[in-house]
């Protein structure tokens, strides 16, 4: 079968195809420099650069987590360089949720109604160890860890983490963002 032929015996006369060199081939060289220059780039990638840089967030303060939250809009940690300059106090105009402190099963509700009613794309930060896992609150009224009720992007370590961890996990979903990586929900699943 002439498919099993490599595409050189087929008469197919490309540096790629008759293996000149490992690295990449000139044109690729002098394609990629003219991206630089003059800034081309896919749909997707410029779709994903403009939600990193306009996106809303709704805060779900619980705990000590939430003033630690609260800080990162003040001048000396200024997410407005984000573009996310104002917390969002509708969940109809927000795609980021931060859940910052203890979940307790009858916050529980209220926090998935929050996330079910933003739009889609939607992603989630758990902020603190007792969003994450519960914390040192391993007892019947508290949730150990938001990933039951709401798909989580993002984990923020820390009790309390200090306001430059929640911008390192901001950065964090940003990066995942911009690399095409979708939302905890559409790799999941959503949770029950």
């Amino acid at each position: 079968m002439a498919l099993d032929r490599p595409l050189r015996d087929l008469g197919l006369k490309s540096e790629r195809a008759l293996g000149l060199g490992d690295g990449p081939t000139h044109f690729e060289e002098e394609l990629a420099s003219l991206e630089q220059k003059v800034g081309l780039s896919t749909l997707e990638k410029a779709v994903a650069w403009s939600q990193t840089k306009s996106m809303w967030p709704d805060t779900f303060g619980l705990a000590c987590c939430a003033i630690e939250m609260m800080s990162i809009v003040s001048s000396r940690y200024d997410i407005a360089r984000f573009g996310m300059e104002a917390f969002r106090s509708s969940p109809r105009q927000a795609d980021l949720l931060i859940i910052s402190g203890r979940m307790t099963h009858k916050m529980a509700a209220p926090a998935r109604q929050v996330y079910d009613q933003m739009l889609e794309p939607k992603w989630v930060i758990a902020m603190g160890a007792c969003a994450s896992s519960g914390g040192m609150f391993n007892n019947y009224a508290v949730l150990q860890g938001v990933d039951k009720i709401v798909p989580v992007d993002i984990h923020v370590p820390g009790c309390p983490p200090r306001p430059e961890g929640l911008l390192e996990g901001i950065i964090r979903l940003h990066e995942k963002i911009r690399a095409g990586v979708p939302p905890a929900y559409e790799i999941r699943g959503v949770a029950e």
